[in-house]
C-alpha cells in the first residue's frame, strides 16, 4: 500500500453532471463498469465519501482516483447515452 497521499485533487474542466441521475439508475451503472473503476465509482459517487477516505482505503494516490473517477463518470454517461448499454 501506498504511504503517500495526494491532498485536495480536484477536476479539471468540464466533467460529465451526474447529480440529475436517479440513484438506483446510477447504482445499477457502477455497477457494470470494470472493478478498478467501480470501487472508486461506488464510495464517491455512491456511499459521498470523500477522495482522501476512498484513496487510503484503495492504496492510491489521489491523482489516480481522481484519473479513475473521471473514466467511471464517461463511462457511465456513454453508457446512459446509449440506452444502458456498458462501454
Amino acid at each position: 500500500m501506498a504511504n503517500f497521499f495526494d491532498l485536495d485533487v480536484s477536476f479539471e474542466g468540464d466533467e460529465p453532471d451526474l447529480s440529475k441521475i436517479p440513484a438506483e439508475q446510477l447504482e445499477k451503472a457502477v455497477a457494470e463498469l470494470p472493478d478498478a473503476l467501480q470501487s472508486v465509482a461506488r464510495g464517491l459517487l455512491i456511499e459521498k465519501r470523500t477522495m482522501s477516505d476512498v484513496s487510503q482505503d484503495l492504496g492510491i494516490r489521489q491523482g489516480e482516483l481522481v484519473t479513475r473517477l473521471h473514466r467511471a463518470m464517461l463511462s457511465i454517461s456513454l453508457s446512459l447515452m446509449n440506452g444502458g448499454r456498458p462501454q
